[in-house]
């Protein structure tokens, strides 16, 4: 296959991954800002977010009483993709650099397989390898090295198991265009309600549908729209209990309850205030028997100044 089709191929992919893990933060959010109505399972929630993993070797993570509001702070955000008898790996990779004074946030997709070197690994290959080698902390300094900036806090979600939350508000609407089946499931054209797991099906099929990755990218599009629907809907706060067990389970960071509160009143107000980011002037290579993101130096450089502006960082 022609490695330019190739690569917008996969392009087309991480955007989608991109959109879903922001929904995943924003459903988060929306949880914040009703936390207060279930104290007790948000603080057992928020015990096993923070306690999972050792973040070794960042010494950039910030203290457990920076406040949000005052000074630029950087995110890292990562979709995992755990499987069998591995640790896993980072499916999507975003790093976020909020300016509360100016009002804006930068946000910048890096591409899976990018060839990087892979901090504390001694190695040069794929940037998602780094969460399989060394889980949080390697891939936090192998991003802090790439882009040659802080990464002060991260969000690592794992996405099947996010869908779990699905089952949680009882399902959710889907508005299919297409008549689809998949093994043992059927998903036939117009409005259906789907379970955690049909979704997860659902939002896979890609060779019973015509369009290819296309139509999967609609698909998973649709669950998005449909699941923030649901956040919005005034019901969810009956089911408070179960979603903060959800994201227990699926999600791993090191912002403390306070710094969560305030970054759902900063999320409020720089809502549309995104500049995204992403890296467009490299080249796909196959070195060996794998296919590579050839990042472009110059580019890399370019936005790792511009990165560092924001957070008011000399590069």
């Amino acid at each position: 296959m022609d490695n330019n089709i190739t690569r917008t191929a996969k392009r087309k992919k991480s955007r989608t991954k991109k959109r879903i893990l922001l929904g995943v933060l924003f459903v988060f959010l929306i949880g914040i800002a009703w936390a207060g109505a279930n104290y007790y399972s948000f603080n057992k929630a928020m015990v096993r977010m923070n306690g999972s993993e050792e973040i070794e070797g960042a010494a950039n993570m910030a203290t457990s009483d920076q406040a949000l509001h005052l000074e630029p702070f950087s995110v890292l955000l990562l979709g995992i993709d755990e499987r069998k008898n591995d640790n896993g790996r980072t499916d999507t990779m975003i790093v976020a650099t909020v300016n509360p004074d100016l009002g804006t946030i930068k946000m910048l997709s890096i591409p899976r397989d990018a060839r990087v070197d892979i901090i504390g690994n001694d190695t040069v290959e794929k940037i998602n390898h780094a969460y399989t080698r060394g889980g949080t902390s390697m891939t936090i300094n192998t991003v802090e090295h790439l882009l040659s900036i802080p990464i002060n806090y991260y969000v690592a979600v794992n996405m099947e198991g996010f869908l779990s939350i699905i089952d949680v508000v009882n399902g959710i609407k889907i508005k299919n265009d297409l008549d689809l089946a998949h093994g043992k499931y059927t998903f036939p054209k117009g409005e259906m309600t789907i379970n955690g797991e049909e979704a997860l099906v659902f939002s896979r099929i890609r060779y019973g549908d015509p369009r290819g990755d296309f139509g999967r990218q609609v698909r998973q599009k649709q669950l998005l729209e449909a699941l923030l629907a649901e956040a919005k809907n005034p019901k969810i706060l009956l089911q408070l209990n179960d979603i903060f067990k959800v994201l227990g389970d699926n999600v791993k960071m090191n912002f403390t309850a306070s710094q969560l509160m305030d970054l759902q009143k900063l999320y409020g107000k720089l809502d549309g205030k995104i500049d995204q980011l992403q890296f467009e002037n490299g080249v796909g290579q196959t070195i060996g028997k794998y296919w590579y993101y050839i990042l472009d130096e110059q580019e890399v450089n370019q936005v790792s100044e511009e990165l560092n502006q924001h957070l008011e960082l000399k590069s």
